[in-house]
């Protein structure tokens, strides 16, 4: 597919890029070397063929939910650096 530089710099200019001259004729180059490609996937025959997101029939594999027990406040009070009044303290990060 033939793009002018004007349709080049339109695109540019649609998705907000600033673009130099050489980068114009450069990027001009790729995209209608991909709309070539696109083109030519245009014209295959797909008469039967079922649109798909995937080319295998995959389905989730999701567990039952299930209530575990948690950590104890023991449990807790062992792992953290400093345990206080049932609460983990921790080192501040923001300042006042």
């Amino acid at each position: 597919m033939a793009l002018t530089r004007e349709d080049v710099a339109k695109i540019a200019h649609l998705a907000r890029l600033e673009l130099t001259p050489e980068e114009l004729d450069k990027y001009g180059h790729q995209l209608a070397a991909i709309l070539g490609y696109v083109d030519t996937l245009n014209k295959l025959d797909l008469k039967g063929v079922e649109p798909t997101a995937h080319v295998l029939s995959v389905t989730d594999r999701d567990r039952p939910d299930a209530i575990a027990p948690g950590l104890t406040p023991e449990d807790i009070a062992k792992n953290a650096p400093e345990f206080r009044h049932g609460m983990v303290r921790v080192p501040r990060i923001m300042e006042d």
